[in-house]
């Protein structure tokens, strides 16, 4: 795992090369194994290394054997030793064991259809020296990051947008249209950034720069689609499930250093963790799980059931190292942000970061278990875009009525039962084709238009959700569907890399390999929901891998007590950055909306924590900001 960055401009390469190793360097944290540079007249290539394959070899830029071809690279091809043995027999020679000479092998046999052929997680740019042409490319589902922005005929890209604040042309305007969706979704869609002339290359896209014209081209060059469905048994399914599920995790396995698997007390890295265990065998695989005070974000227990039901199943080569953290350094969401380069207001990122930091002092790679939940309808919303859609209450009553509902539930918390009611009544209140955003919603119209200031005055719902091109039929697989290109794509992905990154972990996914997420698409939604039970084919398919209370255990996900941490342990430092920014100042929020906000949560009246946690967030960004 690695970063890139690089410029490209008609112009000399004098002024250009000193930034990019400033960039480079902004960039240490993911590749502190080694780095380099490589430049001619046109452009300018820099990489750091995290040393997974090949440890001696395998430095970067990497270039062809006649000095055509440079690349730099980020990620993992799995299939890299297939695609070599192919390349071999087709005559090209190789100097080193590792996956990112592929590429530039490939791409002389290929030509830009050699990423159909990629199987892994990437980010890379490639300079055709002789087409005067470069590729930026990034995997399908969008595990590796990728920034970019063109100005006066020059583009620069990086992997984090802090490299790319490296640039003295950096276009540092910043988007009010991204500002209302950060305070929608808690993110900013793709191919956006909270700056209105920087982008994210999308998932799955191959872009082409030609600096002699200025001229870019994007391509997609994979889609996934969910309106063909397979003709298979439940039976049939299930088997092919579990060959598909063990196949993704033997693929990454493959590594040169230590290995590890994320242990929490869900179904999905437990599966991981059993499959993972067995193909190790009789090499040691350790486990990491970490824990918190409150009972109801604390995992500990069912993780450690999981790992004693596997001893006690034959996988004895597994090690499992816990450790509780205390929740009260508010300094480090500040730290995190900073990786992030923009506002992001999932706080799990903490959680996340917390855990990446106690898996990188044992080993340099660690598998988990995202992608499942997006993939097998994990989350309850699924079951209540259904329950809504089988109401038989007029469409007028049934909104009256769970309205009047919703607002007579005590708001006490998202966890609490109430909490989760409430959002549910909250949902069925909503127009049907609204019910899917009223469910992420976490700043709604009404709101936002209160706490909006002047900059925001005109801005309206995230227009994102309402453009995808659903290839689902179904409401709710199309709820599905827009989880895996908005929810995963733009959180729980970016918190992942980001997070395990800035502490030099790679962190691979098996549940999202190419022929898994395929499959997983062609299934029936009655294979995924049945009756009340969510992931159920999933489930049905490793029963006996897994002790029972975990197989049909709840889902609780990875998180932290906003709610109350904001009325305790973060109390003080969480109110200084919410109130001592220019947020106000600047026209970006209403001052008084926000201390009443505020207020409310403080008094118990109600939990704000997910709006009052954005607000923070935005806070935090515009100071640092400022200050770059």
């Amino acid at each position: 795992m690695c970063s890139i960055s690089g410029i490209i401009q008609p112009v000399s390469m004098a002024s250009a090369v000193p930034v990019a190793e400033v960039m480079n360097q902004a960039q240490f944290h993911r590749g502190p194994d080694g780095g380099g540079i490589w430049h001619d007249e046109t452009a300018v290539l820099a990489h750091r290394r995290l040393a997974i394959i090949d440890l001696a070899g395998g430095a970067q830029p990497m270039t062809n054997e006649d000095g055509t071809l440079h690349l730099v690279f980020n990620g993992e091809i799995y299939n890299h030793i297939q695609l070599r043995e192919r390349l071999i027999r087709a005559g090209h020679q190789f100097r080193t064991s590792c996956d990112t000479e592929v590429l530039l092998h490939l791409y002389e046999e290929k030509g830009d259809n050699f990423v159909q052929e990629l199987d892994g997680m990437f980010a890379f740019a490639l300079w055709d020296a002789p087409r005067r042409k470069l590729l930026l490319g990034r995997d399908r589902a969008g595990q590796k990051p990728l920034h970019y922005f063109l100005k006066n005929g020059t583009l620069v890209f990086a992997s984090e947008l802090a490299a790319l604040r490296c640039h003295p042309e950096f276009p540092a305007e910043l988007s009010a249209a991204a500002m209302a969706d950060f305070l929608s979704l808690q993110y900013i869609p793709s191919p956006y950034t909270i700056y209105r002339e920087v982008r994210k290359l999308p998932p799955a896209t191959l872009m082409r720069f030609f600096p002699d014209s200025g001229r870019v081209e994007l391509d997609k060059y994979w889609h996934l689609d969910f309106s063909q469905k397979c003709n298979m048994t439940f039976a049939e399914a299930k088997e092919r499930l579990r060959e598909l599920v063990a196949e993704a995790v033997r693929k990454r396995l493959m590594s040169d250093v230590p290995l590890g698997v994320f242990l929490s007390g869900g179904v999905d890295s437990a599966i991981v963790a059993a499959v993972a265990a067995k193909l190790c065998a009789p090499e040691p695989l350790r486990l990491f799980t970490i824990g918190f005070e409150d009972d109801a974000y604390d995992e500990r227990g069912s993780a450690q059931e999981t790992f004693d039901w596997l001893r006690s199943h034959g996988c004895e080569n597994i090690e499992h190292f816990v450790k509780t953290f205390p929740t009260n350094d508010f300094g480090e969401i500040r730290r995190l942000l900073e990786h992030f380069g923009e506002p992001f207001a999932d706080a799990s990122m903490l959680a996340t970061a917390l855990l990446s930091r106690f898996t990188r002092e044992k080993v340099t790679v660690a598998l988990s278990g995202d992608g499942a939940d997006e993939l097998f309808a994990g989350y309850d919303r699924y079951l209540a875009i259904r329950l809504g859609r089988l109401s038989i209450l007029p469409k007028k009553w049934q909104r009256w009525f769970f309205q009047k509902l919703a607002n007579l539930l005590p708001d006490s918390g998202e966890r609490t039962l109430s909490g989760r009611l409430r959002r549910l009544c909250r949902m069925l209140a909503t127009n049907q084709s609204n019910a899917y955003f009223s469910i992420l919603d976490r700043c709604p119209l009404q709101l936002k238009q209160s706490l909006a200031g002047e900059r925001l005055r005109e801005m309206q719902d995230a227009s994102c959700i309402f453009d995808l091109p659903f290839t689902a039929k179904d409401q709710v697989e199309q709820c599905l569907e827009a989880d895996f290109h908005l929810y995963l794509e733009n959180d729980i992905l970016p918190k992942v890399d980001r997070t395990s990154m800035a502490a030099s972990l790679e962190v691979r996914n098996p549940f999202l390999d190419r022929e898994l997420v395929e499959f997983a698409a062609t299934l029936p939604l009655s294979f995924k929901l049945h009756g009340t039970q969510k992931k159920y084919i999933l489930r049905e398919a490793f029963d006996d891998c897994l002790p029972h209370t975990v197989s049909a255990g709840r889902k609780r996900g990875f998180g932290l007590p906003i709610g109350h941490l904001l009325r305790n342990e973060w109390r003080v430092p969480a109110c200084e950055a919410l109130f001592s920014s220019k947020l106000y100042e600047d026209g970006w929020i209403s001052r008084p909306v926000a201390e009443q906000l505020w207020k409310n949560h403080q008094d118990g009246v109600n939990d704000n924590s997910y709006i009052l946690f954005n607000i923070i967030v935005l806070s935090i960004f515009l100071r640092q900001d400022s200050a770059s």
